[in-house]
């Protein structure tokens, strides 16, 4: 039987830059350790589930693919600020219910604030 999710892994450029976006945007705790092999993890924890970031080059197209975070109106508000002060691109859905934005790498990420 499965148990929650341990964590999701993204292979990134710059693991230090993508952990800074999400710092910056939601204030997410990140921690960086070297593993038993001697390679630097970087990870961080936006809402529950820790997503580690694993440098190497890598370069991806976007798709449909995302990882999708449910959240309050305010706060969905508060990211399209704080991403448009930035200068990074991003995507209003479903009547301003729905955020899309983009790492560094392309990988796509949702705020939602609509329940099921």
């Amino acid at each position: 039987m499965l148990d929650a999710i341990s964590h999701i892994a993204l292979v990134v450029k710059n693991p230090a830059r993508t952990a800074a976006l999400f710092r910056e945007l939601f204030d997410a705790r990140t921690v960086e350790r070297e593993n038993e092999e001697g390679h630097l993890e970087t990870f961080f924890k936006p809402a529950g589930t820790w997503i580690v970031l694993v440098g190497a080059p890598v370069q991806r197209v976007r798709t449909g693919d995302h990882i999708a975070f449910h959240t309050t109106p305010e706060i969905l508000e508060a990211t399209a600020a704080k991403l448009q002060a930035m200068g990074r691109e991003f995507i209003r859905a479903r009547s301003d219910r729905a955020l899309y934005f983009f790492d560094y790498d392309d990988h796509v990420f949702e705020l939602d604030t609509e329940s099921f």
